[in-house]
This record gives C-alpha cells, sequence and structure tokens, in this order.
C-alpha cells in the first residue's frame, strides 16, 4: 500500500509538470502578417445534418482574404436543409461547391467516407478539414499555412476552443482538455518519434495534399470511431512531421449540444486518450477517485491536503491553457469528475455491445 500511495504522489506531480509545461509553452498557431508563398487550399467540409452550423461556417469562410482558395462540402444523406443552405452559399461565392453523399459502402464509418470523397475531388496543395460545427476568423489560414510551411510539416492538427452554455456541456466538455493537457506534453508531439506521444483533432486537420493522396489516411482506417488519432500514429510511424495546436479566438466550437451529446460522443474514443487500453483507462480512473481516501488513512491529512492542491493546480493551468474558466473549472471539479466516470462505464457498455449510434449510424460495428 505505501507503493501505491507513492506512485499516487508521483502520478498527481507528473501531471502538474505536464499541465504546467503545456501551459507555459503557448501552445497556440503563431501570429503571421505575410505568407512568402500561398498555397492553394483546398478547405473540406463533412456535413450531415447540419443546418444549424452549415451556414455560419460557410458566411465566415466566405469573408476569408486567401486568393487560392476552394470550399468543398460533402452532403452525406442529410434530412434536414443542409444541402439548401450550401447551395444558397454556392451561388452567393463561386469558390464554395458541394458534393452530395454516395451510399455509405460496407465497412465505412460515414465521417471517414465523406473525407475520403472530398479528397478525391479536391485539387488544393493543401488539404483543410473542417467540422462543419466549428467558427473560424479569417486569419486562421494564414496562421496555419505560415506555421505549416516554417516547419515543414505534413500533418497539423488544432484543437478549437470549447464553447460550453449548458451546465451539462460545463461538466463534461472540459473533461477533454483535462485529459490531454495533464497527461501529454503537446511540444512532444512534433518532437518525438515515438506513437505513445500521439494526439489530433478531426476538427481541423491539415494536410499536404500529395502525402494524403499517398497514404489516403481516412480509407486505411475507414472503421475506425477514432480514425484522427489513428491517422497521426500512422504519420509518426513514416516519419511525417506532424503538430498539433490550441485554438484560441480564431478557431472555436461548441463540441456537443448538451450533457448526453457530450457522453456519447467522448464514449467513442475515451479509451483512445490511454493507449486504447481500457485496464489503463479504468486504473486511471479508479486511482484519481480513490487517491485522497487513501493518502489521508494510510499517509495522513497533509499527504491527501497536498495531493488536492496539486489537482488544483493542475485545472487552473490546463484552464488557462484551454482559455477556459478557471473559476467555473475548479467549482464544477467534483461533477466533472463523476460524468468522467459515467464516460468510462457507457464505454465498456458499448464495447461488449459493439454498438454506439452517431448520427443514426452503429459507429461501433466491425
Amino acid at each position: 500500500m505505501t507503493f501505491y500511495c507513492v506512485f499516487l504522489i508521483s502520478l498527481v506531480i507528473f501531471r502538474f509538470v505536464i499541465a504546467l509545461v503545456n501551459f507555459l509553452s503557448f501552445a497556440y498557431l503563431p501570429k503571421v502578417t505575410s505568407l512568402t508563398k500561398e498555397p492553394s487550399v483546398s478547405i473540406l467540409i463533412p456535413a450531415r445534418n447540419e443546418e444549424e452550423n452549415i451556414g455560419t461556417l460557410l458566411e465566415q469562410l466566405a469573408t476569408f482574404e486567401y486568393h487560392k482558395l476552394e470550399i468543398i462540402v460533402y452532403n452525406d444523406h442529410s434530412t434536414d436543409k443542409t444541402e439548401n443552405i450550401v447551395k444558397h452559399w454556392a451561388t452567393l461565392n463561386s469558390s464554395i461547391k458541394i458534393i452530395n453523399g454516395h451510399e455509405l459502402p460496407q465497412g465505412w464509418l460515414g465521417k471517414n467516407h465523406a473525407c475520403h470523397q472530398l479528397a478525391q475531388v479536391a485539387t488544393g496543395t493543401l488539404l483543410l478539414f473542417l467540422d462543419a460545427d466549428v467558427s473560424v476568423k479569417k486569419d486562421l489560414i494564414k496562421r496555419s499555412v505560415g506555421h505549416f510551411q516554417k516547419n515543414e510539416l505534413q500533418l497539423l492538427s488544432v484543437f478549437p476552443k470549447q464553447i460550453v452554455e449548458s451546465i451539462g456541456e460545463k461538466i463534461s466538455v472540459p473533461l477533454l482538455n483535462y485529459i490531454l493537457l495533464s497527461l501529454l506534453p503537446l511540444s512532444f508531439i512534433s518532437k518525438s518519434k515515438y506513437e505513445i506521444f500521439s494526439a489530433a483533432n478531426g476538427q481541423f486537420m491539415m494536410f499536404d495534399a500529395a502525402t494524403y493522396k499517398n497514404i489516403w489516411p481516412h480509407e486505411q482506417y475507414k472503421s475506425s470511431a477514432v480514425e484522427d488519432i489513428a491517422i497521426i500514429r500512422l504519420f509518426k510511424q513514416k516519419s511525417l512531421a506532424s503538430d498539433i495546436r490550441l485554438g484560441d479566438n480564431d478557431i472555436s466550437c461548441r463540441m456537443y449540444d448538451g450533457l448526453d451529446a457530450a457522453i456519447d460522443g467522448f464514449t467513442k474514443s475515451i479509451f483512445q486518450f490511454f493507449g486504447n487500453s481500457r485496464l489503463v483507462t479504468v486504473f486511471f480512473a479508479f486511482s484519481t477517485t480513490i487517491a485522497p481516501f487513501i493518502l489521508y488513512f494510510k499517509m495522513g491529512v497533509w499527504w491527501s491536503a497536498a495531493y488536492m492542491i496539486g489537482i488544483v493546480f493542475i485545472r487552473i493551468f490546463v484552464s488557462l491553457a484551454s482559455q477556459q474558466s478557471v473559476v467555473q473549472n475548479l467549482v464544477l471539479a467534483f461533477p466533472q469528475h463523476l460524468v468522467f466516470l459515467i464516460i468510462i462505464i457507457k464505454g465498456l457498455i458499448y464495447k461488449k455491445q459493439k454498438k454506439l449510434l452517431w448520427k443514426g449510424r452503429n459507429i461501433l460495428q466491425e
């Protein structure tokens, strides 16, 4: 038991150091005033029943002051007004195009198939996959391209700044960065060749088009519900330069509308945060839940208090790096942890049942 207590204290110190490093590294896209070379960019947007979001995104993209830009939306059998909205914007801006989806082939997940179809018709030197619910500002393209060129990247992924509105979102969505930024030093993703240092976000993924079309990564991981992480691991295997950045005001997203959607959304990817190991995930959740009590009863109140202080500072630095409310995340720390446990439990259940419906499709099918 003494060894386990030492492990718990070491874990919180380890996570504190990583959270601090991520905060101090200022891991956002650098500001760019001009580009030495302006490559053509294809912005590729998979959309399925996105009538509430797609018009806003296309309106924002239409204001971009970037000369070599094409915007292609893949309408994936939407049953709402998505297609009409895209067609409306296409009449207003010649750079906007729409593709109506084909029947989903056996073995493919919808988003992966949409991205693959989009890439096949894209003509840009760079391919930028954007989710329809992302909100962007006009400096985003120049900042992304500038960072991509300067670092000679083959893949760049950005975690948008998360917008939370309902109480359900406030006790769930911050978990994404709380886990990521306290377990993974972002600078290691670009500097280390080891696959363990991998993370990506499918909401924003920019590729060198020639590299993408040599590999066709969405086709390779056509049945993966967490294709973004699988793809960056593939790029690491092939020693292709990759990087990940945090979003600021130039790119944001209301990832989920309410608690239920957030739980289901995180359920499909929770184990990937821990190397796709259910055992490691459960062990981490169990250890972080009982740590204050174990330390209190076995080592005394001061050790338990020191652990809790470490957790507080981890949440402070993660919140600051994520540009989230520090006070809000501290006040809601306990319910956020409960939601984390619920996500893991539901993830285990869904894995056993091999069934998780997302936008009307089973994304855990074999």
